[in-house]
């Protein structure tokens, strides 16, 4: 058939695909067709001497495996188990990415009692020899995701484990430690990037914990800073496991619960402080995005005894990607202990990072500042920052001065309208008198967006006049952005003010001897036109 001849191909993307075909259209067979025609066809693959015909073979096994009769799902595991251990590597590869979908089609069709019998007999052995320091690092790889894959079918089982299912955990343990121990890097950062995974598929299970948090802490003190980075990156949801650890040697300081285990949180958060003083600046600020996450699991008296230290210190890292990692995940330190206590060791921070060389923390930073502003109060932030957001409309960079207009806006729906005339357009005063252009550009950009946020009175008493008196900029640039300017602002004042007011200088500029002027002038009068006839229609 042309699936038969697709599934032998040596293209990788094409073999992929006429698998995925194959098995759409083994599903729609009735289940003597299946059993008498579909197994045939995968027997055949799997013992055909080209290897691409064995590579397919073992990734149709697994989903077939429910379906077969009884002696077929004895035979058909015996292909997989010799597919697992051929001598071609690529497809080992495959067998081993196969493995957990495998464990979990035999538990599917067999039940609970094939964890007494196929499982440890025939699956362990095979994740064994896949795992072992033999294979090559491509077949190695897929070993955490088998972990996880053990761990589901194990965690869905009721508490009443038999001594059958007991062993087989004790078993599986060793084995998933083990490769935390890996003599690649490449597998030791699978493991650490998936280890999450892995202690949601065994935090329900007996005793386990012991061995895999210590395993962790292994990963984040790895040699690699890659692999320490991607341990580091699971911290958060690493720590908020259920399970009860004992605690690290040597580190037995202040009470622990009944029976000398402690949680996980706060096993880890005692790493933390070392991390915060890694060589790798990668290491760092994967733990600045994380770290306020065990804020929550910790509780308030933890959090502000363990974990706001080397929070303080990750706040003067001299790497400006740190500093702006942490600001931008304070959110969830906020919700336990507010930031009072940051308050003062976040100013300089965000002094630092607003005059950062690179643009794009510039960038960052100012995209954070309403999220800040709504955590640090309305008192703090006018006293401290908000001469600094006005700052931002005179950066060299268009996209800092563009964002900083929009921050204004935000900060205006943020704190109200009496602020922003307090504290905003005294400096967008003295901006629109610029000698340069582009800062009086500006201006016009920060009066249009702001006054979207405000009231109809104060935006025709305060802003209105400012974009008017505008409209005679000696510029052209400046001329046509402010007729685009009129058509939000006319919006926001009614129509009273746009027939006294706005529509007598549209006009105006409508006869512009700039063509841009007069283009956009018409374009916004004809909007507004439309706009305010139908309101009256409607009126």
């Amino acid at each position: 058939t042309p699936l038969d001849l697709l599934l032998t191909v040596e293209e990788n993307t094409v073999r992929e695909a006429a698998s995925i075909s194959t098995k759409t259209v083994a599903d729609s067979l009735p289940d003597k067709v299946f059993q008498d025609k579909y197994a045939k066809v995968i027997a055949g693959l799997a013992t055909k001497e080209w290897f691409t015909a064995r590579i397919s073979a073992a990734s149709l096994i697994a989903s077939a495996y429910p379906r077969f009769n009884a002696a077929q799902q004895e035979e058909h595991l015996k292909y997989f188990d010799a597919l697992c251990r051929d001598d071609t590597p690529m497809v080992r590869r495959v067998a081993s990415q196969n493995l957990g979908p495998m464990l979990l089609a035999v538990v599917k069709a067999n039940g609970r009692s094939s964890l007494a019998g196929v499982v440890p007999d025939v699956l362990i052995p095979l994740y064994e020899v896949l795992a072992s320091n033999d294979q090559p690092d491509s077949v190695r790889l897929q070993t955490t995701e088998n972990c996880v894959a053990f761990g589901k079918v194990l965690q869905d089982l009721t508490p009443d484990y038999t001594d059958a299912e007991l062993d087989l955990i004790q078993k599986l343990l060793p084995l998933i430690v083990a490769t935390i121990d890996d003599r690649s890097w490449r597998v030791r950062w699978m493991a650490a990037s998936k280890f999450a995974n892995v202690i949601v598929a065994f935090d329900e299970l007996p005793d386990v914990m012991d061995s895999l948090i210590p395993a962790y802490e292994k990963l984040l003190q790895d040699p690699e800073a890659e692999v320490r980075t991607a341990a580091t990156f699971n911290l958060a949801a690493v720590a908020k496991c259920k399970a009860l650890v004992p605690p690290p040697a040597g580190r037995e300081g202040g009470p622990v619960p009944t029976g000398g285990k402690i949680t996980v949180a706060e096993r880890l958060v005692k790493r933390v402080t070392s991390l915060t003083e890694d060589d790798s600046e990668h290491v760092r600020a994967a733990l600045a995005m994380v770290a306020t996450e065990l804020a929550p699991v910790l509780g308030k008296d933890a959090t502000i005894s363990h974990l706001v230290p080397p929070v303080l210190l990750l706040l003067r890292d001299a790497a400006s990607e740190v500093r702006l990692n942490l600001i931008s995940s304070l959110s969830a330190l906020n919700e336990v202990i507010g930031v009072d206590l940051l308050s003062q060791s976040l100013l300089p921070a965000i002094l630092d990072l607003a005059q950062d060389g690179k643009w794009r923390i510039r960038l960052a930073i100012i995209k954070h500042i309403p999220l800040l502003a709504k955590q640090l109060g309305i008192d703090f932030f006018s006293d401290k920052l908000a001469s600094l957001c006005v700052g931002w409309l005179g950066d060299d960079i268009a996209s800092i001065r563009t964002a900083a207009a929009q921050n204004l806006r935000d900060l205006t729906s943020l704190f109200g309208t009496e602020w922003a005339i307090e504290y905003i357009l005294p400096s967008i005063e003295e901006i629109r008198h610029h000698q340069s252009y582009l800062r009086r550009l500006t201006a016009v950009q920060a009066c249009s967006l702001m006054a979207t946020k405000m009231e109809p009175e104060t935006v025709t008493l305060e802003l209105l006049p400012l974009v008017l008196e505008m409209s005679t900029d000696l510029v052209a640039n400046i001329r046509f952005n402010v007729a685009k300017a009129l058509e939000e602002i006319a919006a926001v004042c009614g129509l009273p003010v746009y027939g006294t007011q706005v529509r007598p200088v549209l006009e105006v500029l409508r006869e512009d001897q700039d063509r841009d002027v007069r283009f956009f002038a018409d374009k916004t009068f004809r909007a507004l036109e439309e706009k305010f006839g139908d309101d009256e229609m409607q009126s």
